[in-house]
């Protein structure tokens, strides 16, 4: 999958085309730089699929838990989406005290910023996402 995304004004758009194109991926691991545009996209994919909480980035929290209230389909109706970033992990013994497992095996939706922190802690079956910010200020989404 390559999305390219040319302006902001294109994001949701690029976020429905994820959404259509990631299959059965519940665990979905962003790569980039710093100001990539990494919780932007996720932003975007959370209200694309009916989140209608304030969404941030979980920097300091390390976990943000969502719910889909309006979803755009059945197998989303009432689903928690979990949005992580590890970008201050330190330690992997911190990723274990908060029950890593608990949220990356329950079925639900985990979007992951910075998971190249904890990479050994990924399912195989993880979603790896790169996203580029190109030298015209467009960006690549790619999987």
């Amino acid at each position: 999958m390559q999305i390219r995304i040319n302006h902001i004004e294109q994001i949701r758009t690029a976020a429905r085309q994820f959404i259509n194109e990631m299959g059965s991926a519940r665990v979905i691991a962003f790569y980039g730089k710093m100001g990539a545009g990494k919780t932007t996209f996720i932003k975007a994919l959370c209200e694309e699929l009916g989140v209608r909480d304030v969404i941030t980035s979980p920097t300091f929290a390390i976990v943000n838990e969502y719910t889909v209230s309006e979803p755009i389909g059945e197998e989303w109706d009432g689903a928690s989406v979990y949005h992580f970033d590890f970008y201050r992990i330190k330690r992997l013994e911190e990723v274990y005290d908060m029950g890593f497992e608990d949220y990356f095996y329950s079925g639900e939706l985990c979007l992951i910023e910075w998971p190249e922190l904890i990479e050994e802690l990924l399912p195989g079956d993880a979603l790896r996402v790169h996203i580029t910010e190109e030298s015209d200020g467009s960006r690549t989404v790619e999987a």
